[in-house]
């Protein structure tokens, strides 16, 4: 408010500055004039009053009474003085505007003065006139005292008129005043405070248009840009949060290096694959910031041929690596001028574990069928070649052949059994199971076999616990898993089956005491054809794709399966399922 008031206050005190200055200078104007005329006037008649002065000192014409009555009708006082300072002559008392305190002041300064010319001067509302005379025999000075009233009257009216003058004039300057800062202040005040909020980033400021002229007209050329420019902030800053969703959401990283080599933008999947987060790059040069050679070679090469430039690496990450394919292009101006490069980063882990797990299955299937063919053929050669009339030959080639052709054909099986477990379509027979009276029934099953081992078989599964689930499939894993517990495990071993409930979920344990399983070994158990004993599992007829069925079993399950192992003293397998299953 005071800043919006501070041209018209401005205004108005100048006003009244001119006006008192003029009011003194007219005072002042007015004061020389009147004392100008007093001199004129007292000296056309200071002969007739030095005359009749004299004929007051010489003669005894003119008495005491006639000098006073003299002097309150010319309205002036006499006072003579000589030169020896002896008061002859003083009509003050007949004039009643005269005080003593005047005459007094007057005397002292006549008698202090030291100008021999006639010169009056006005003290207070009195004018006094000093007039050096010779009067007969006696020197001195005739000073004439008139009081100057009409003088301070014109002095007050000068006043008043000048206060009159500046009350209409101070009225005048505010409406005129108000009309210019409404018309023409206001709205340039509004729009320059309307272009500072635009200044400041606020593109919702708005001035009021309702105004003519020129004020009017920028006024409405400032709303006009205001309202342009928040249409373009607005369409920039939603193809910013476009293109930063883009980016953040893409699957690969992402990496924005300028023409100097300095990191200018990093997206989300750059810091999943790398680490860090975005301080740890941004701003920084790119051989500062990433610690791997192929990536700064591969910068150089952009650099240096300025064309796209693909590259394949390593990234170590804890103990496992990604295999990562980087391809870097060069960014350009629409006048070509360089502006960067860009490195996008795809991750091809995956891609190089399918490929290499696809390598794998055709090694192995074709080595598992290698070996029965092979076997297969090689006896039924020898038998036609003439050991089929050998009888005892005959039978143990057979039986060996019959034994191959099963080995095969459970091959087969754990193929077909795999592939349709994995396919999408694959789905569960939901029913209600009691746990323990389930794996009370398997344990005869799995009994046979750990006696011709000499291993004795425990459960603890008390209690009765319902789950969701589908009942062949879940037999099909502990099956498994207990076989492989028998085979792992050495003559006069344990193995042992455990039963714990919690709240949503139960977990069954499959334990046993035999050779155990490397720590590094662990995480690749569950890979088809994948033994950590090659020899002893293909003695003990097993195909290698056991526990991956299992494991696609349980997760279809929505539950998981968990290791723990040590060498030389047993492992332990932990099935967790969940009591409620919903199969979608």
């Amino acid at each position: 408010m005071r800043s919006r008031t501070r041209p018209l206050l401005t205004y108005t005190v100048l006003v009244i500055i001119v006006m008192v200055s003029l009011g003194v200078l007219l005072a002042q104007l007015t004061r020389s004039y009147f004392i100008t005329i007093f001199e004129e006037r007292i000296s056309v008649e200071s002969e007739y009053f030095v005359t009749y002065v004299e004929g007051f000192l010489e003669d005894d014409q003119v008495t005491d009474e006639s000098l006073n009555e003299f002097s309150e009708q010319i309205n002036t006082s006499l006072v003579f003085i000589s030169n020896e300072d002896e008061l002859l002559i003083d009509t003050v008392e007949a004039n009643e505007q005269v005080t003593e305190e005047d005459k007094t002041m007057i005397i002292n300064l006549v008698q202090r003065s030291e100008e021999s010319m006639r010169q009056g001067k006005l003290l207070d509302n009195v004018f006094y006139y000093p007039l050096p005379q010779t009067i007969g025999d006696t020197s001195g000075t005739l000073i004439l005292i008139s009081p100057v009233e009409s003088l301070s009257n014109i002095t007050k009216n000068i006043w008043l008129i000048i206060g009159l003058t500046l009350l209409i004039g101070l009225v005048a300057i505010f409406f005129i005043g108000y009309n210019v800062f409404s018309n023409y202040i206001r709205p340039i005040r509004s729009a320059a405070g309307v272009a500072d909020e635009l200044a400041k980033g606020n593109y919702k400021a708005r001035t009021y248009e309702g105004h003519f002229g020129e004020a009017g007209q920028l006024s409405r050329s400032i709303n006009i840009l205001a309202r342009n420019l928040q249409k373009m902030t607005s369409s920039k800053g939603m193809q910013e949060n476009q293109l930063e969703a883009v980016i953040n959401n893409m699957g690969s990283g992402l990496i924005l290096i300028d023409e100097k080599g300095y990191i200018q933008l990093v997206n989300r999947a750059f810091l999943d694959s790398f680490g860090g987060t975005k301080p740890d790059y941004v701003g920084y040069l790119y051989h500062d910031a990433i610690p791997f050679t192929t990536i700064h070679e591969t910068v150089q090469n952009i650099y240096m041929f300025e064309e796209t430039v693909s590259e394949t690496f390593i990234l170590p990450v804890d103990i496992n690596r990604k295999h990562l394919e980087v391809t870097g292009a060069p960014i350009f101006s629409d006048k070509k001028k360089w502006k960067g490069i860009v490195l996008v980063f795809h991750d091809i882990t995956d891609m190089k574990k399918l490929e290499q797990m696809r390598k794998d299955f055709v090694a192995n299937v074709s080595h598992e069928l290698k070996t029965p063919i092979t076997s297969i053929r090689g006896f039924s050669e020898t038998l036609l070649d003439g050991a089929m009339k050998d009888e005892q030959m005959l039978n143990q080639f057979l039986e060996i052949i019959l034994k191959e052709s099963e080995r095969l054909q459970s091959l087969i099986q754990d193929l077909l059994e795999l592939s349709k477990v994995e396919r999408e379509d694959f789905h569960l027979t939901i029913e209600q199971i009691n746990m323990q009276n389930f794996l009370r029934d398997l344990v005869p099953m799995i009994e046979h076999q750990a006696a011709q081992r000499n291993i004795s078989l425990q459960a603890n599964i008390s209690g009765s616990t319902l789950v969701e689930g589908d009942s062949s499939r879940l037999k099909q894993v502990f099956i498994n898993l207990m076989s492989n517990a028998i085979n792992y495990t050495g003559e006069n071993g344990e193995v042992r089956l455990d039963f714990q409930e919690y709240n949503d979920h139960v977990v069954v344990s499959i334990e046993d005491n035999g050779v155990g399983i490397p720590e590094e070994e662990i995480p690749r158990i569950f890979e088809r054809f994948y033994r950590v004993d090659k020899a002893r599992s293909r003695n003990s007829g097993g195909t290698g794709l056991g526990l991956a069925i299992v494991k696609h079993i349980v997760e279809a399950h929505h539950g998981s399966i968990q290791v723990e192992s040590e060498v030389g003293k047993g492992t332990i397998f932990h099935v967790k399922l969940i009591k409620e299953f919903t199969n979608n």
